[in-house]
């Protein structure tokens, strides 16, 4: 129990969009109280009061699932405070939950938790950190509205008259979409004729519209980017600024994640064995942060299209037996080792 000791206890929070649920329990595990209290302001500081009461003299540590999302402002109020906050899981093993669930047994199992690992998790920074988050999530609803939406005009343009038909197909994916925004009903039109133009002009205006706001974000994201590491995009071949973004949200900060081991783990490119008699292998991690492991992937791929030092790694890898998967597994393991070295030297937070 390295993130408490004895004489410590330990508030965990379950945590939903109108209450928290807290349980405290001493250093050895024993429940000593359980309070709900509304997830607004007023809420959290009396949470606060309360677990400080019931401390006393004690340290108090607190572990609040959910740190990021529905936690996220209690997370905000107790750091301000000056308290010691670690996340904790949504999704125990099922093996955990043979006493059943309630808010107030998932809550108790978070401050039993926090006092059994060795190495708790650190909420993700806030601040610039949390903007980029916002920005991240936005433009990918953003994108797939509008691949939706480029996917719909594809498929009525099918079945458009002949003449608009094969006009507008013959053209690049941008120009077509520029073309029908730009479409106006012919006079004298019929019904069926005019509602024909003008969906077909309401779907290009959209993708237009959803492709500006895509770009806009996307300068956002890129001048934070900057801020956080300067240099690194210019720095790092195949590394692009949306790329280099999932990896700054998944660092977070310096001391967050407490090894360049432990980093890979996180990304899902840590080796993990797979041997049986004379066989000696390790397979792809299918765990981890799932964008992260796409971040590292797209960089590796840019590299072996481009870059002539990966290029010829990849080669030499197979050369020696290794498949094209496992030697990229292998690039990734090494790009997760000198992304978090670099992140840690660059972050002075």
């Amino acid at each position: 129990m390295s993130a408490a000791g004895q004489d410590c206890y330990v508030a965990g929070v379950d945590t939903h969009l109108d209450t928290h649920t807290a349980a405290i329990c001493d250093g050895g595990g024993k429940l000593l109280a359980e309070r709900q209290v509304p997830a607004t302001e007023a809420g959290y500081a009396d949470l606060l009061a309360w677990a400080r009461h019931l401390a006393g003299d004690h340290a108090l540590a607190w572990a609040v699932e959910g740190a990021g999302h529905y936690g996220l402002n209690l997370a905000r109020h107790l750091a301000a405070a000056g308290q010691q906050v670690a996340e904790i899981s949504h999704t125990p093993h099922l093996g955990k939950r043979r006493a059943g669930k309630t808010d107030a047994i998932d809550a108790l199992r978070a401050a039993r938790e926090l006092l059994a690992i060795s190495h708790p998790a650190q909420p993700r920074a806030d601040g610039d950190r949390e903007a980029l988050r916002l920005l991240i999530a936005d433009r990918d609803q953003v994108v797939r509205a509008c691949r939706s939406a480029r996917a719909l005009l594809a498929a009525v343009l099918v079945t458009m008259p002949g003449s608009v038909r094969q006009q507008l197909r013959s053209m690049p994916s941008a120009r077509r979409a520029r073309a029908c925004a730009a479409l106006t009903v012919p006079a004298g039109a019929g019904r069926l004729t005019a509602i024909q133009h003008q969906t077909l002009a309401r779907i290009g205006q959209r993708i237009l519209a959803l492709a500006a706001e895509s770009r806009q974000i996307e300068t956002q994201i890129s001048a934070i980017v900057d801020d956080l590491a300067p240099g690194l995009v210019a720095a790092e071949p195949g590394l692009g600024h949306l790329s280099a973004a999932q990896i700054l949200l998944s660092f977070s900060h310096r001391g967050r994640i407490r090894s360049e081991a432990a980093f890979a783990q996180l990304a899902g490119t840590a080796p993990i064995p797979a041997s049986s008699g004379r066989t000696v292998r390790h397979r792809l991690s299918r765990g981890g942060d799932r964008q992260l492991n796409r971040a590292l992937h797209t960089v590796i791929i840019t590299r072996a299209r481009s870059h002539q030092p990966t290029r010829d790694y990849l080669a030499r890898r197979q050369t020696s037996g290794k498949t094209q998967r496992e030697a990229i597994r292998c690039l990734k393991r090494y790009l997760a080792r000198h992304l978090f070295r670099e992140l840690s030297r660059l972050d002075t937070t």
